[in-house]
């Protein structure tokens, strides 16, 4: 099953010290930077991307969809929250779908829809792991200090279903 990645545009640029510095000087810097990095994130980890922007400060007509080497880029209709159009494509979307976004909002409705949720900064963290050449496969290496043993600590705990479902769609990040 292919993996669509949903951004909120601007919560991801703002939860980012780099990318706000750039967003408070210029929305468009911005919002360029956001797109260039998630290039080159396209160019290691295929996946589909597209990335929600509020389309009130649009440089096309509000409602237009873009590309940027690789990315979907859409901007919100005039008088409407990109937040809106995150909730309609992860309704959309279901299973398929990552979400970005700090918003507790979407984050809740898109997680009621089935879709996976990763926090912008966990993701920014992605991102960087990604342009390092890193796997961000979600395992960390073993310690140099642990043996293996069989006792036990206590009541043993499976996640739930939708849980492990989420876990494996952002080890894919």
């Amino acid at each position: 099953m292919a993996l669509h990645i949903i951004i909120d545009g601007y919560n991801l640029i703002r939860q980012s010290p780099e990318m706000s510095r750039l967003d408070r000087i210029d929305l468009q810097q911005g919002r360029e930077a956001l797109l260039q990095r998630l290039a080159e994130y396209r160019k290691v980890k295929p996946h589909r991307i597209t990335v929600v922007f509020d389309g009130t400060d649009a440089p096309i007509p509000g409602g237009q969809r873009d590309r940027f080497g690789g990315i979907d880029v859409r901007f919100s209709r005039r008088g409407e929250a990109a937040d809106a159009v995150i909730q309609r494509m992860a309704a959309r979307e279901k299973e398929r779908a990552l979400v970005v976004s700090s918003d507790r909002a979407v984050a809740d409705f898109a997680a009621g829809r089935g879709a996976a949720v990763i926090d912008s900064s966990d993701f920014e963290d992605r991102l960087e792991l990604a342009a390092a050449g890193v796997s961000g496969g979600g395992q960390s290496p073993p310690d140099e200090g642990w043996a293996p043993t069989t006792r036990k600590k206590g009541p043993s705990h499976r996640l739930s279903k939708r849980q492990r479902r989420n876990r494996r769609k952002i080890g894919k990040l």
